[in-house]
């Protein structure tokens, strides 16, 4: 393939990427996104592996490559569940960065185009940069995967002094920058190449370890942005032109993603990075036990009960989150809801952008659950339809519904947007016990006059109220 036709395909790879971003960024066209995404992928790979740049004796192991990730990929695909995807998308991340960091080294190695003067310098600093974001993402990706698989807890690890150590390690950084883009060798400039990525693996650790529970789904959206950046530096170390555009896409999305999570917390990115927000699983109480219940008493419902209040409803809505995700009850709440507009019921599902552990996760599940993209409503355009509301029904959800966001300046929440399911006639809340969320907090609704608590596994208690329904 000759240069000008592999650069023709990289435009037209960067066209579809595009497309895929503006199709992903709504429900009913994010088919087509992916499709234009795979699309574009397929084509930019095709491209380099028959481009100019490869030799004929390198195909062959870009091949066994491929054939060695795709099988990777497949597998992955065949046996990863959908509760399982948050912690797919940082172990996704991980590799990114630690493709940065590989690429890195191997580019700083290599001596096949000896650079000199400031092409030397620049080429130098475009190593050190992408290997620092790479080990960065890499190391805070594998902490946000232990957290969101639960292998490590959801307490932020807030040591003492630790922005002072974040600021030490900065000037670390920049003091062996000056060393490594100085050093008049390559044996020379390795030793302070290699303390930098220690710093930088250390970084993402410390960075992510500080960051609580509650603020994952930012976590997410920003580590995603890391990548993005990691794989534009190492478009720029190879000198890749699409890799450099397609990394500043994912970059430059996943930053503004990362504000928009933020805002919907009412959360500034310093603070998020700061950490301390989100103590993690706090211990269980017991099962609609009033004494275990400092904060009040909780009303009790059955599924029968909660079946009859759905039957004589005209107005329901919906607010999915984590434990909707974990009991894996998605399609049986597809079946409710097509049931309910048979009979001519005006269900609508609230969406609150933070819901789960990643960006978009409710919307993912209902997606699979075959629920229409036309009753999947933001939370700002449901907040006002609560009053005339007869049934809102949380399913695994917490933190995103708690009013005292807006009671309590003194909450961790306070001023965080919420979905006021509290100003419905009644409000039933899913529940396995009284534990607080992921963000450790107590919840108030669960003790208002017309709210009820229906215990248990969600898909156990759905399908029984599913079966009520049908009776």
């Amino acid at each position: 393939m000759s240069a000008n036709l592999a650069t023709g395909a990289y435009i037209g790879a960067i066209i579809l990427f595009i497309l895929s971003l503006g199709g992903l960024s709504n429900p009913e066209t994010a088919r087509r996104g992916n499709l234009f995404g795979m699309i574009g992928m397929a084509l930019a790979v095709l491209a380099t592996v028959f481009g100019p740049r490869v030799t004929a004796a390198g195909i062959p192991w870009i091949v066994a490559a491929l054939v060695a990730g795709g099988a990777v990929g497949l597998y992955a695909a065949r046996v990863v569940k959908m509760t399982q995807m948050p912690e797919l998308v940082a172990l996704m991340h991980s590799l990114v960065g630690l493709a940065a960091c590989l690429v890195g080294f191997a580019s700083y190695i290599d001596t096949s185009h000896p650079l000199a003067g400031a092409e030397k310098t620049i080429h130098e600093l475009e190593i050190y940069v992408g290997i620092l974001i790479g080990a960065v993402t890499f190391s805070g990706s594998l902490i946000a995967f232990g957290k969101l698989n639960g292998k490590i807890g959801g307490k932020p690890l807030l040591l003492p002094g630790r922005h002072w150590l974040n600021l030490a390690g900065l000037l670390a950084v920049i003091w062996f920058g000056r060393a490594f883009v100085m050093a008049p060798e390559i044996a020379s400039g390795m030793t302070p190449l290699l303390v930098m990525t220690v710093i930088a693996l250390l970084f993402g650790i410390h960075m992510v370890m500080a960051i609580g529970g509650a603020d994952m789904p930012v976590v997410v959206s920003m580590l995603n942005s890391y990548s993005g950046w990691a794989a534009a530096a190492t478009g720029f170390m190879l000198s890749n032109d699409l890799l450099i555009v397609v990394g500043a896409l994912v970059g430059s999305s996943g930053a503004i993603l990362s504000y928009i999570m933020c805002r919907a917390m009412n959360r500034n990115f310093i603070s998020v990075i700061a950490g301390g927000f989100g103590g993690g699983a706090p211990a269980p109480a017991a099962r609609g036990d009033a004494a275990a219940q400092p904060a009040g008493e909780v009303s009790p419902i059955s599924a029968l009960e909660t079946a009859e209040l759905l039957k004589d409803a005209k107005s329901v809505v919906i607010v999915p989150g984590y434990g909707m995700a974990v009991a894996q009850a998605q399609h049986t709440v597809y079946e409710i809801t097509k049931l309910l507009r048979e009979k001519g019921v005006n269900i609508r599902f609230g969406i609150h952008p933070v819901a789960g552990r990643m960006p978009g996760h409710m919307n993912v599940l209902l997606a699979e659950a075959r629920v229409p993209y036309d009753i999947v409503m933001e939370m700002d355009e449901l907040n006002d339809d609560f009053p005339a509301t007869d049934v809102a029904m949380v399913i695994g959800a917490n933190d995103i519904v708690n009013p005292a966001a807006q009671d309590d300046p003194g909450s961790p929440i306070a001023g965080m947007p919420v979905l006021e399911v509290w100003k419905a006639k009644t409000s039933i809340v899913m529940k396995r016990s009284m534990a607080s969320g992921y963000a450790g907090v107590d919840n108030p609704l669960f003790y208002k006059e017309n709210n009820r608590m229906l215990f248990g596994d969600a898909k156990k208690m759905l399908d029984e109220v599913l079966g009520a329904l049908k009776a």
